[in-house]
């Protein structure tokens, strides 16, 4: 079967618009570029974006050697309510915006002749989303063609038997009878597996192989000698050739996979593990937009969100709250990262007006079908989620409902556990009615505030639903949701429901673990959603439990959307704090929207016993004291630096991280503070800022210094550098370059700021922006503001770049910066 990119020769207009559309190439975010404005739907929720629907129309040559062979189209996301149309035919509608589906184009082409193939994607029906959704076709297209006796699409899963031996089973359907040759290769050697469909894979490199004939489906085991096991410090990957003769006709197909040997399991006495060994997952929660690109489905961009995350000390991110892409999980399998694949935000309750409950009860198996076959056969994925937050747990109907998706997942893949994020205190509140979110509340709420906008011309409505949730939490903090989660009432609402489930998922209430490990002997542990604040006392209980089997913080990197909920802002940055259009983030990343990791990384790194140093963090010292906007999600808004020009003689609140006994605390070699550190991993010291050198030393219940850090003030002299996070780039590949006020040491300095302009040469500029939550201009432009001396631009390479470099300069108007990418 051969894939064939089907990404470019596209037109995309909204579909109230005449005329040819606007050339673009998929991936492609329609949202992204859309006015911000008071009248969005979507609100808050999405970033204040505007809604409309689109069309994207392509026109296509099918040679006439086609005729008779499978022909089919791969859609990884378009959000939404997609209907693909071939040749003026419907061909297929899918309403869920990030499943991945194909297209069977037979009886729909013209072979030898032109073809039109259009894509309609909605996305005027606001709100539909609690967070930024993006819009039209964001993630790529493909064409399949494949001869008429073929593997299946998607016809190979393979699972691992056991590692020692190493064993392996290979599931292979086929259209009709015939012959199989399976080979495996190591993923890291560099031979040729052969032409598919032509000749036989390559010996070279081979280290199982078989022969196999098949009647339709055929099932094999192979033992792989020497096997290397994937593990998140391991992920040596196989690749699975298959090459498939039909046992009438010439014309051979042939399909290969990436897979990893690995087993997981998961019991009362172990927890989860891999390999036989346990593993405490240090997870992350993460949406599936990538920052400055919008909802764009960049390969590039997917693995570098992962890689931050795992240099961050995350072993495992959960997809929250629909199925992540394939090039995320592609990443996952190379970098070591483990992934809770999520299915949905709702079932049948709605938490928007226009939201999947419309669609759930006629299309959540096929939907869970289709996520269950984009991951099985890779390693990276351990559990499974039905859901976030549904309220229906908390009714028998529900309670019917968990138990009818696990068993049903089961079904699908019996290797994998299942869990849902259930926030524990919400439940309770819902089922007694309070707060929840209702149609007829809405656009009750919806008509007060048009009315009162006219009056004065501002927008001002009642939050319901999971905004409502948000605000209580925002205002009384992260002890709100927990503390909350300790009635008895809680319990109540949500054991028959963690009965149905292997895992049960706890968002927001560590402060039930203890009490529920003694209640529920068999149940096993997750926190599904938690606050960054609680990753030491959940590691320290999880060493401790092995049923508490890992954490996943909200959230592991800033997203677009559900605008101000993790922000920590003041008025220089962020002019109003009532999250109208200007605020674009939630801003509650432990990295933000650019890919930095912040304070609360080092944090968490600290908590889990990552780093041998002390973490040092201060908050921004020109604020000192200042009212902020509040939020739970937010534990601290330190920066690691001591580079606060101007700020002489005032106040300094500076926070120190580390597993030790007691720290102290040096400024230009004069002890200023001294604490001890009991059953934390924190602490706090006020000081008087001077420049110079601010030191932290850590030291044992002897006494014992055990390690020291350190930060130095940035030199007087400004430079503006452009520094690319890679040394070079691939013709049409994309490279990320940090646009950073330094001195001449590289030393960022935090109050320098400036509007930058970015040209490129030998290259396009995708993206650029900042790491603030309020950001009037938005992404797609030449110019951005500095937050705290920094910015990102992401850049793609021209597609015959050939041999010259992609040139970034960067410019305020007084200083510039310039960098040359090579080109490989």
């Amino acid at each position: 079967m051969k894939r064939l990119d089907f990404n470019r020769g596209w037109t995309y207009r909204r579909i109230q618009e005449e005329g040819p559309g606007k050339e673009v190439r998929l991936p492609h975010d329609a949202m992204i570029s859309e006015k911000r404005t008071e009248d969005s739907a979507g609100g808050i929720n999405t970033g204040w974006f505007e809604g409309y629907d689109y069309i994207y129309e392509k026109e296509f040559d099918v040679p006439k050697e086609y005729e008779g062979h499978y022909v089919s189209f791969e859609f990884e996301g378009v959000y939404h309510n997609a209907e693909i149309w071939l040749n003026g035919e419907k061909a297929a509608f899918r309403p869920y915006g990030y499943s991945d589906f194909y297209v069977d184009a037979s009886g729909y082409l013209k072979y030898g002749e032109k073809n039109q193939i259009r894509v309609i994607a909605r996305n005027v029906d606001q709100p539909n989303s609690r967070w930024y959704s993006g819009a039209g076709i964001y993630r790529p297209v493909w064409m399949y063609t494949a001869p008429a006796g073929h593997i299946l699409q998607n016809g190979i899963r393979v699972k691992t038997i056991s590692t020692s031996p190493a064993v392996i089973e290979a599931e292979i359907r086929t259209t009709c009878p015939g012959t199989l040759d399976i080979r495996i290769i190591p993923e890291k050697e560099e031979q040729d597996p052969g032409e598919y469909g032509n000749e036989r894979h390559s010996e070279a490199g081979v280290v199982a192989a078989v022969q196999e004939h098949t009647d339709g489906a055929a099932t094999v085991r192979l033992t792989v000698p020497d096997a290397r096991l994937w593990t998140v410090d391991t992920p040596d990957l196989y690749r699975l050739y298959a090459v498939f003769t039909p046992q009438e006709g010439k014309e051979c197909d042939s399909q290969e996979i990436t897979f990893g040997i690995r087993t997981i399991g998961w019991d009362r006495g172990n927890g989860f593990s891999m390999n036989g060994e346990r593993v405490i997952l240090r997870g992350a929660c993460i949406h599936h937009d990538n920052g400055v690109l919008g909802a764009c489905c960049y390969p590039e961009a997917e693995e570098r969100k992962i890689r931050i995350l795992r240099e961050n000390g995350y072993n495992a991110i959960r997809s929250a709250h629909n199925p992540c892409s394939k090039a995320l999980l592609d990443a996952c399998d190379r970098i070591g990262m483990l992934v809770m694949d999520e299915f949905v935000d709702v079932w049948y309750i709605h938490k928007t007006e226009y939201d999947y409950v419309n669609y759930f009860n006629e299309w959540w198996k096929q939907d869970l079908k289709d996520m269950v076959r984009k991951d099985f056969n890779h390693p990276c994925v351990i559990m499974y989620s039905t859901g976030n937050e549904v309220s229906e747990t908390a009714q028998p109907k529900g309670i019917k409902l968990t138990k009818k998706m696990t068993e049903y997942l089961h079904h699908l893949d019996e290797t994998r556990p299942v869990t849902c994020g259930i926030n524990i205190f919400f439940n309770f509140l819902s089922s007694i009615g309070f707060g929840v979110y209702s149609d007829k509340k809405a656009k009750k709420e919806a008509e007060k505030a048009a009315k009162h906008r006219g009056k004065n011309g501002k927008k001002k409505e009642k939050a319901v639903g999971s905004q409502f949730f948000n605000n209580l939490a925002g205002m009384f903090g992260s002890g709100f949701m927990k503390t909350g989660a300790t009635f008895y009432g809680c319990d109540a609402k949500t054991r028959d429901a963690f009965a149905n489930m292997d895992i049960a998922g706890y968002n927001y209430g560590i402060k039930r673990y203890r009490h529920d490990l003694k209640k529920y002997p068999d149940r096993l542990i997750l926190g599904s959603e938690t606050f960054c604040s609680d990753a030491y006392e959940f590691w320290e209980m999880a060493k401790e439990n092995p049923r508490i089997i890992g954490d996943f913080v909200w959230a592991g990197m800033d997203y677009l959307g559900e605008v101000g909920v993790g922000s920590w802002e003041y008025r220089d940055y962020a002019p109003d704090f009532a999250h109208g259009p200007g605020w674009i983030t939630a801003g509650s990343g432990r990295i933000d929207l650019t890919g930095k990791p912040l304070a609360e990384a080092g944090y968490t790194k600290t908590a889990f016993e990552l780093t041998d140093k002390p973490v040092i963090a201060v908050r921004p010292v020109n604020h000192t004291d200042e009212k902020h906007s509040p939020s739970a999600w937010k534990m601290t808004n330190a920066v690691e630096s001591w580079s606060w020009a101007g700020c002489e003689g005032k106040k300094a609140y500076v926070e120190v991280y580390a597993r030790a006994a007691k720290i102290d605390l040096f400024l230009n070699g004069r002890l200023i503070g001294s604490r001890e550190l009991k059953n934390r991993c924190d602490t706090t010291f006020t000081v008087e800022y001077r420049p110079g050198r601010l030191e932290a030393v850590a030291y044992d219940d002897s006494g014992r210094e055990i390690s020291g850090n350190a930060l130095e003030t940035a030199g007087s002299e400004t430079i503006l550098q452009a520094v690319p996070e890679n040394k070079s780039v691939r013709p049409d590949g994309l490279c990320f370059i940090r646009l950073q006020y330094t001195d001449k040491a590289g030393t960022v300095k935090p109050l320098e700021r400036g509007i930058l302009h970015v040209n490129v040469t030998n290259g396009e500029l995708l993206g650029l922006g900042n790491g603030c939550p309020y950001n009037e201009t938005g992404y797609c432009g030449d110019k951005t503001d500095t937050y705290f001396g920094e910015a990102l631009a992401v850049v793609r390479a021209a597609e015959d770049a050939g041999a010259r470099p992609v040139v970034v300069e960067v410019t305020d108007g007084v200083h510039t910066g310039l960098t040359e990418i090579e080109v490989e």
